[in-house]
C-alpha cells in the first residue's frame, strides 16, 4: 500500500516568532486523516520546528540540501547537519531551486545519492513550464527530469523516495492543473517508472501533486487513483487551510 503524504514547503517564510505561531496553531488541529504530515520550514527553524513536533505525528523535514558532506561550501547544509537536529526527510529538485540556482539533473542526481547515503528521505520534485505544456513536450520534460536525476540509482533505493510532479505554471500562480491532467501526468510517471524498474517498484513510489493545491480542491484531486498526496506552498502557511487538505484524503 503506498503512503498518502501531504508536505507543507513553507518556503523563504516565517521567523522563529511566526514558525513557533504557526506550529500552535497546526497542534490544535485533529488530523481525520490517515496521511503522512510533513512540514518544511527555513533552515534557522528547523530544530525549534522539530524540538516543538517531536511528541506529534508532524514531521519537521527540510527544503534543500548541499551534495557534499563538508568543505568550502558557504552558506550551504550538508545531510549530516540536517540529521544531527533531528531531520530524516529533505525536498530535492524544486523548481525555485532548479530556475533561481542553477540547480541541473546532474547536480540533483549528486544531491539525492548524498541524501541516500546518509540515510534520509527524498521528496525528489519536478514538472514542466507552460511552454512545455502548450507545445505537448511536457511528458518529454518529466520523463528527462526523472531519468536524468533517479535512473543510476538500484530499485532498491526507491523505498526512499517519494515524487512530487509540480507543474511550473501551476506553483504559486492560481492556476491548478485539472485533475484529470494531473493524474495523466501521475499515471505517465508511474509507466516511466515502471518501464525502467518494474510494475511492484512503481506501484510502490508515492506521488504528490504541487501546484496551487488548495481546501476547495484537494479532495478532487487526491481522489484520482495515481495521486498520492500533495507538496503544498502558500497553502501551508494557514494551519486550518492546511489541515484541510490533509483531512481532505
Amino acid at each position: 500500500m503506498r503512503k498518502q503524504i501531504v508536505a507543507g514547503n513553507w518556503k523563504m517564510n516565517n521567523d522563529l516568532s511566526q514558525t513557533e505561531s504557526l506550529i500552535t496553531e497546526l497542534k490544535k488541529i485533529k488530523k481525520t486523516s490517515t496521511a503522512e504530515v510533513m512540514v518544511a520550514p527555513t533552515f534557522t527553524n528547523l530544530y525549534n520546528a522539530f524540538d516543538a513536533l517531536r511528541e506529534t505525528d508532524i514531521e519537521v523535514i527540510a527544503q534543500n540540501m548541499h551534495f557534499a558532506a563538508n568543505g568550502a561550501y558557504t552558506g550551504e547544509i550538508s545531510a549530516s547537519m540536517l540529521k544531527s537536529v533531528g531531520i530524516q526527510t529533505v525536498i530535492l529538485g524544486h523548481s525555485e531551486r532548479r530556475e533561481y540556482f542553477n540547480e541541473s539533473d546532474a547536480m540533483l542526481a549528486k544531491k539525492v545519492d548524498a541524501a541516500l547515503a546518509n540515510s534520509m528521505r527524498v521528496i525528489f520534485c519536478f514538472g514542466e513550464v507552460l511552454e512545455d505544456r502548450k507545445s505537448g513536450n511536457h511528458e518529454n520534460v518529466v520523463g528527462s527530469q526523472i531519468k536524468n536525476a533517479l535512473f543510476h540509482l538500484e530499485a532498491d533505493a526507491f523505498k526512499h523516495i517519494v515524487l512530487a510532479y509540480e507543474p511550473v505554471w501551476a506553483i504559486g500562480t492560481g492556476e491548478t492543473a485539472s485533475p484529470e491532467q494531473a493524474q495523466d501526468m501521475h499515471a505517465f510517471i508511474r509507466k516511466t517508472l515502471a518501464d525502467k524498474y518494474g510494475k511492484t517498484v512503481a506501484d510502490s513510489v508515492s506521488i504528490l501533486y504541487g501546484g496551487s493545491v488548495k481546501p476547495n480542491n484537494a479532495q478532487e484531486i487526491f481522489s484520482k487513483p495515481d495521486v498520492d498526496g500533495g507538496l503544498i506552498g502558500g497553502a501551508a502557511l494557514n494551519a486550518t487551510d492546511f489541515f484541510a487538505i490533509v483531512n481532505a484524503f
